[in-house]
């Protein structure tokens, strides 16, 4: 998919960002609307009509919701009762839960009731911290990878949530260390806001003294917002379109005051295919080294190993990072290339960049080897964006099913697959599949395959090979 310059440009500082571990998400209803669950003017219909007025001639809607507590005498059970009717229902999340479960996001802010970004993280093996009440924030789950911070509630204590009007006015008060945490992430995070309309007054609160605090100086954040479209469900005629259209380009200026970059999108799922590319960049600099060798021709030990610690040298360098199974007869100079980079220069380099995940080597439970080598290939080339192969030969020369089953995994996933065919066995077996149809393995073939040539060819230099690879991650990293 094409992107437009803004797009492209918040696609490479936000993948930085989690680079950094400094991105955050911000999600409002419209996250959750796509696979079934209510918006506020939904969930607030039937207590509207209870009162005599039609829910789609009102835009106060924390006011309609005060008005059925007021006639009721103050009983918030018609609320109540409808928020669990809503959204205590069993729905499978979206596919933009899951992208942002998959980032290495640690902190998610939404105003939703609904328990789908924490079913996401779940399902992702994420060890949790939920925050929606104030005592919570007091606390730290141990070994926390992410917060969920549900600052209007949660649909387990439906009566605490913030709803009405009066919730509203005294959320300053009962909510303080809410509004606090927020506006420090707010400061040292890049949001990025989805699902949200910026019509809540909490948001609209802190935000505003944000901007009379910092002025100019504030952090950037972004947001999505779908262009108007004639035809569509808001814009029936041209009249109502034009009147739209320069709504929405004043609402987007006045953005700016809070430094809210817009991000303007034709369609909902084009939002799906922002995710998606932000989290294809992300792993693309995670890179999987799958290889095992009991013998090293047509190399000596001793050059075998001094090119494989060359190449994670190589990547560290580049700001890769590397994980690996550490394979039999390779793992070692992998960890050795890359710690002796990082340690070099420390300041530079970061042990973040390199993952080692050895493979169980002996059944001691009640799952099988078999399975729970399926797994660790699993987890661990799921967080990468590139594979690289090196030799994969075992019990002398035979090769390496292993390495074979991690390029099947690898392509089932999407990855970019580089064998280093010159190391022959599995790897040779890899590039001899991919030079027989390169088309089905690279967008540009043309750019890759000259240098996987090269790679392949067992008499050109290691030198030359070493220059090579160099160049092929330029062309990565730049496409």
């Amino acid at each position: 998919m094409n992107f437009s310059k803004e797009i492209e440009a918040f696609i490479t500082n936000y993948v930085k960002d989690l680079n950094n571990n400094s991105a955050a998400i911000f999600a409002g209803a419209g996250l959750s609307v796509p696979v079934g669950f209510v918006n506020w003017k939904e969930l607030l219909n039937d207590l509207a009509t209870e009162l005599g007025l039609d829910i789609n001639l009102e835009d106060d809607l924390i006011s309609i919701a005060q008005y059925h507590v007021n006639e009721n005498g103050g009983n918030k059970y018609g609320i109540i009762r409808k928020i669990l009717e809503e959204f205590t229902q069993e729905v499978k999340e979206s596919e933009n839960h899951k992208i942002i479960a998959r980032l290495p996001i640690g902190s998610i802010w939404t105003t939703n009731y609904d328990k789908l970004i924490e079913q996401s993280l779940k399902n992702e093996k994420k060890n949790i911290d939920v925050k929606f009440k104030e005592q919570q924030l007091l606390y730290t789950k141990p070994k926390r990878e992410v917060v969920v911070y549900k600052m209007h509630g949660d649909v387990s204590e439906p009566g605490s949530t913030t709803i009405t009007k009066e919730d509203y006015e005294q959320y300053f008060q009962t909510h303080e260390t809410f509004i606090n945490a927020l506006r420090g992430e707010l400061i040292t995070k890049t949001f990025l806001f989805i699902g949200f309309s910026f019509t809540d007054p909490n948001l609209d609160y802190i935000l505003s003294r944000l901007h009379l605090r910092h002025g100019n100086e504030k952090r950037q954040h972004y947001c999505f917002i779908k262009e108007h479209k004639i035809g569509d469900g808001q814009n029936p005629d041209e009249k109502t379109f034009n009147y739209n259209k320069i709504k929405q380009a004043l609402f987007i200026n006045d953005l700016k005051r809070f430094n809210i970059k817009s991000l303007l999108v034709k369609e909902y799922d084009d939002i799906t295919e922002v995710l998606k590319e932000i989290e294809f960049r992300y792993n693309k600099q995670s890179i999987f080294i799958s290889g095992s060798a009991e013998v090293y021709e047509p190399y000596s030990q001793k050059t075998a190993l001094g090119l494989i610690h060359k190449l994670a040298e190589i990547l560290i360098k580049n700001d890769f990072r590397i994980v690996n199974g550490f394979g039999y007869g390779v793992g070692s100079s992998i960890i050795n290339g890359a710690l002796e980079t990082i340690y070099s220069n420390p300041e530079k380099y970061s042990e973040t960049q390199l993952t080692i995940k050895p493979f169980p080597q002996f059944e001691s439970g009640k799952r099988k080897l078999d399975d729970l080598w399926h797994e660790y290939r699993d987890n661990m080339i799921s967080k990468c964006g590139i594979s690289i192969f090196v030799f994969g030969n075992k019990n002398g020369n035979k090769i390496a099913d292993g390495v074979i089953k991690e390029f099947e995994l690898s392509l089932s996933k999407g990855l970019i697959c580089l064998p280093i065919a010159s190391t022959e066995y599995a790897s040779r077996e890899i590039y001899n599949t991919i030079l027989s149809n390169p088309k089905a393995y690279y967008k540009q073939p043309e750019k890759i395959m000259p240098h996987l040539e090269v790679l392949a060819d067992t008499d050109s230099t290691i030198d030359i090979k070493l220059e090579t690879f160099q160049k092929l991650l330029n062309y990565l990293k730049q496409s």
